[in-house]
């Protein structure tokens, strides 16, 4: 019987959530949710000096609001707690001895002012220095020290690190789900840093550790760890852990809208868009508040699709996909290896098609608070009705007020193009014609209004299209809008009329004017 799946999401607190950590956090989800396995939240927190005051909250704050929840870990529990790492200190220590005592790894008692001056020794004969196997026979470590330097060493209480022991030309090949056979020799690997001199594990061998420790089946993270891959392969083989060894996928970056390079944490507010799930900080009383996809409009659940769809190929036309489609659809084999494009138009285009298939109740309730002052003009059914009416035309609930200004106050400017393009001569005499019908009417529900313009423009020969685009430029100031008798449905006659004489005094004065 196969183990189960179990995955995890790591990230550090080390500020807001970038959306590249949130996709991977989806799609760690998404494998593990397939499979009927488990998604774990993990907090790496071994690099204290980066650490940011209320990062891990906005961590789970972002997974809640997406929708993804974990099933263990941080803010849920389970049986392999705890899952903040600076709360796990003695358990790193523990197998960095283990490591130490088979000879995989070593003390190294080097100062950053010795190192600094290996470098530069370096530098003059054109070269680069690295701590590995060449060069660790020359520097100051328990490999070149005696047994009695070693402990003196050790119990005046001087600084010290723990390094990897890097076998020398050795080859390690990996098989990663989305990138396949991946091919390294180790003479050309660092002795990295495992245990640091704060007596903090550094994030490669806490991650190892952890990861065994909670039986993690597979790792899927972004390109970014590709190059500590060989070094953690080796780390499991010297802790005799191959055998349990999780799988690997490396997931590729995401891009600027314009492809070139890494879409970066100061990319949004640059280029006008967000690049975090929640504003950053919390707290909106706090200054250089960074914008959020939830704060700018955006739907949880078109976030997540328009994030899916960054880096993974359905294989299919389709483009909109709920949470437990795309737990169905999901697999690693159809990630691909190259950088997938962020398009922040094609972010707004995922919420216009949620924001649409939504209830006019619901778009009315997202919408209520940019309609505050408006909103006591018309009962909900009407309000409801105008939602309705322009919902096409919107990309986030926001956009209401600037869709639906008409409904609620008569234009006070009217669009030169239009105007330029409708307004004629005989055209304040075919509109005051208008009134008169319009007055005559005593229904004026959309379909008897328009009905009964229509027969009026047949009867008297006009151009629907000229005398259609007029009431429309009358009613909204503009030639662009919903259906023109929708509109004055509910507008009423009394300001539908007022409407047209107050263009046609507007424009007849403008023209009279330019005529002196």
């Amino acid at each position: 019987m196969s183990k189960e799946i179990r995955v995890r999401f790591a990230p550090s607190p080390t500020g807001p959530l970038h959306i590249g950590g949130v996709r991977t956090a989806l799609y760690n989800y998404l494998f593990a949710k397939q499979s009927g396995g488990k998604f774990l939240l993990r907090i790496e927190d071994t690099d204290q000096t980066r650490f940011v005051a209320g990062a891990q909250d906005y961590i789970i704050q972002s997974l809640k609001w997406c929708g993804i929840i974990p099933d263990e870990g941080v803010g849920v529990g389970g049986d392999f707690g705890p899952y903040v790492q600076s709360e796990r200190k003695s358990i790193y220590r523990q197998y960095a001895m283990q490591l130490l005592d088979s000879g995989n790894a070593y003390y190294a008692f080097d100062t950053p002012e010795q190192l600094e001056a290996k470098r530069e020794e370096y530098q003059l004969k054109k070269l680069t220095f690295q701590y590995d196997s060449k060069s660790r026979n020359s520097l100051q470590n328990s490999i070149t020290l005696s047994a009695n330097e070693v402990n003196e060493w050790l119990s005046s209480g001087k600084p010290y690190v723990i390094r990897f022991k890097m076998p020398e030309n050795e080859e390690i090949v990996i098989n990663d789900m989305i990138r396949g056979v991946v091919k390294v020799n180790t003479s050309t690997l660092d002795d990295k840093v495992l245990f640091k001199s704060d007596g903090m594990p550094t994030y490669h061998l806490a991650n190892i550790v952890d990861d065994h420790l909670m039986l993690i089946s597979h790792v899927i993270r972004g390109e970014e760890w590709l190059p500590s891959l060989p070094l953690h392969v080796m780390l499991y083989k010297a802790f005799g852990w191959e055998a349990t060894m999780p799988q690997f996928a490396h997931l590729p970056l995401l891009l600027k809208p314009d492809g070139n390079g890494k879409l970066s944490k100061r990319d949004g507010d640059r280029l006008g868009f967000p690049v975090f799930p929640l504003r950053w900080p919390l707290d909106p009383e706090l200054e250089e508040i960074a914008s959020g996809y939830r704060e700018s409009g955006y739907y949880p659940e078109a976030f997540i699709n328009m994030l899916a769809l960054l880096g993974w190929n359905p294989g299919t036309e389709q483009e909109l996909f709920s949470m437990d489609e795309l737990i169905d659809s999901f697999s690693l084999e159809r990630v691909g290896k190259s950088g997938a494009k962020f398009n922040p138009e094609k972010a707004k285009w995922f919420n216009h098609r949620y924001l649409i298939a939504k209830t006019n109740s619901e778009i009315l309730h997202d919408a209520l608070p940019f309609l505050h002052d408006y909103q006591n003009m018309y009962d909900n059914q009407t309000l409801e009705r105008i939602c309705g009416l322009i919902k096409d035309r919107l990309h986030f609930a926001k956009d209401i007020r600037q869709q639906t200004f008409f409904f609620f106050e008569a234009p006070t400017s009217y669009s030169e193009k239009a105007v330029a393009k409708r307004w004629k001569d005989d055209s304040a005499t075919q509109l005051n014609k208008l009134i008169e019908l319009l007055k005559s009417l005593n229904t004026f529900d959309s379909v008897s209004t328009e009905n009964a313009v229509k027969q009026w423009i047949e009867d008297n020969q006009y151009s629907l299209g000229v005398i259609y685009n007029l009431i429309r430029l009358s009613l909204i100031g503009d030639s662009i809008g919903p259906h023109i008798f929708d509109i004055t449905e509910i507008i009423g006659k009394e300001e539908t009329i007022a409407r047209i004489s107050r263009m046609i005094d507007a424009l007849s004065n403008a023209n009279n004017n330019n005529d002196d």
